[in-house]
């Protein structure tokens, strides 16, 4: 019986050496595509916190859009160095990395490029849409009350002037009416993301470097769309590019690289000693008294802070907010549930119609306050009408939304009970 189980064994060893071979080479094989896949993690589930500060960033941006405004005072601009742009800007990216980038994962590359040039298109579409009805709105209140100043600060004469050729650049994007620079940057931030989505979702590093040395060539050598009737693009896309990037490769894991990184106590220290730098420097455009804060030296050192080519000094701004922002408002925070923060969460899940709204209220309420001269209690009564008119807008889209969700839902019901009958 030994013998025949010394027979058996040795009978046995090829079998094993072979069944052991192939098994290293499936390891091997396993190895070499975990390899190739992307090593990133997409998070999982809305994060309402981009929808929060969305919300409010559309609401900063309307309030900004309406000159004289006493409710100006309270938007971030008057306290820093960066405005609501760069957050809105910022949380495009992310949640443009966030959609696309497991589309990209699970139905390939030309999937989902075709998904993010459609969706480019749809936005392009609706800058059409609000520019004729922008150019709309100035040209017959600025022919009803006489008033050609409007056309003037709204930057249409030429329109005026020449409507097909202005027409026509517009359709190119180069034409912009004032406060409808946001979308054309948009756009085209979208038509170059499916290459740099790609690379994201592989070597987000090299990503964000390849962002940053166009960034840095951009300001080196002043490289910029060309604007009609003269000028460049009032934002930079070769510029913002590295704001849209840097939130996209947020999305795709640098929030958990950065996260015990945002936790240091030196971090938080850093980030509110800038932005009191900041909050000291943006007194002195508003008092002349406190110019002593800014010796020449410094001023020559700063200036200018430019808004068109994202200057280093908004970017870092921005990235100061975030700091402190991620540090105290985490992904489970209790207050996104807070029925108070509810119509700005709403505002930023319908961003694109409810940033298209905000240019047109801006300008009716900029007509309102230089027609009437109104006071500050006109002042914050127009803002607040404006904010509350978004809000009831974002309602009444989320309420679409539900009930075209569930007509659907009801449609799909009675075939899904036919399917599993057949099956029983």
């Amino acid at each position: 019986m030994i013998g025949g189980l010394g027979l058996t064994s040795l009978l046995r060893w090829p079998a094993a050496i072979v069944n052991g071979q192939a098994a290293r080479l499936r390891a091997a094989a396993v190895s070499r595509a975990a390899a190739a896949a992307p090593a990133v993690t997409l998070p999982s589930g809305r994060d309402l916190r981009l929808d929060l500060f969305r919300g409010i960033a559309l609401w900063l941006i309307f309030l900004d859009h309406i000159p004289e405004n006493v409710v100006n005072w309270f938007t971030i601009r008057n306290y820093g160095f960066s405005d609501a742009t760069e957050i809105f800007i910022f949380i495009s990216g992310y949640t443009a990395a966030f959609v696309y980038g497991r589309a990209m994962r699970e139905r390939g590359f030309i999937v989902s490029s075709a998904r993010i040039l459609r969706r480019a298109w749809q936005i392009y579409v609706a800058h059409i849409f609000l520019f004729t009805i922008f150019m709309a709105e100035i040209a017959y209140v600025a022919a009803t009350f006489e008033n050609p100043l409007y056309a003037e600060e709204m930057n249409i004469l030429g329109f005026l002037k020449e409507p097909d050729v202005t027409i026509f650049q517009a359709l190119l994007l180069k034409f912009k009416p004032v406060n409808m620079d946001v979308l054309p940057l948009y756009i085209v931030l979208l038509l170059l993301f499916p290459p740099m989505l790609f690379v994201l979702l592989r070597q987000p590093a090299l990503a964000l470097i390849g962002s940053a040395v166009v960034y840095v060539l951009a300001l080196h050598y002043d490289i910029n769309i060309p604007a009609y009737p003269n000028g460049v693009w009032y934002f930079n896309p070769f510029a913002w590019q590295l704001l849209f990037v840097f939130g996209a490769w947020c999305a795709v894991g640098g929030a958990q690289r950065l996260a015990g990184f945002l936790r240091s106590r030196i971090v938080f220290a850093v980030a509110v000693v800038y932005l009191l730098f900041a909050f000291d420097v943006t007194l002195t455009w508003h008092f002349e008294s406190l110019q002593f804060l800014v010796p020449n030296w410094l001023g020559a050192l700063i200036y200018p802070i430019d808004k068109t080519n994202l200057d280093v000094l908004r970017f870092a701004h921005f990235l100061a907010l975030a700091a402190i922002t991620v540090r105290f408002v985490s992904r489970d925070w209790p207050g996104l549930k807070w029925p108070l923060l509810q119509p700005a969460i709403r505002c930023g899940q319908h961003s694109l119609e409810i940033f298209c709204l905000g240019v047109f209220l801006a300008f009716a309420g900029q007509f309102v306050v230089s027609q009437w001269s109104g006071g500050p209690l006109i002042q914050a009564a127009i803002s607040l009408a404006g904010i509350l008119i978004m809000v009831a807008t974002a309602n009444l889209l989320s309420w679409y939304k539900n009930m075209e969700g569930r007509t659907q839902q009801k449609r799909a019901q009675p075939a899904h009970e036919t399917l599993a009958g057949d099956e029983a």
